[in-house]
């Protein structure tokens, strides 16, 4: 797989949060992704029970995963009185 160079940037997420707000951006970012994997997966189950799922699978408890080293930052945060910084930039490429 060949790549090309950075197409597009895409800032999806640029600046300063209080912990609860940086908490509901950072799951409602996750779950959408656990999601996507979800319905992913599903979609490869209905047309074949047989499907191989193994990296939607790892995906999805990647993300939980990641959710919870979260959970850990936002809770130092909260309890510390603090604000998050999130910047949070998409490279976007295309492929040969």
């Amino acid at each position: 797989m060949t790549t090309t160079a950075v197409t597009h940037k895409l800032n999806l997420v640029d600046g300063k949060f209080t912990a609860m707000e940086a908490k509901e951006v950072i799951n409602s970012l996750i779950d959408e992704k656990i999601n996507f994997h979800k319905i992913h997966r599903l979609a490869m189950c209905e047309g074949d029970i047989n499907s191989d799922t193994t990296f939607d699978d790892g995906r999805v408890g990647e993300l939980l995963r990641e959710k919870e080293n979260f959970r850990n930052i936002y809770l130092e945060a909260k309890k510390a009185g603090k604000q998050v910084r999130i910047n949070g930039i998409l490279e976007i490429e295309i492929l040969d």
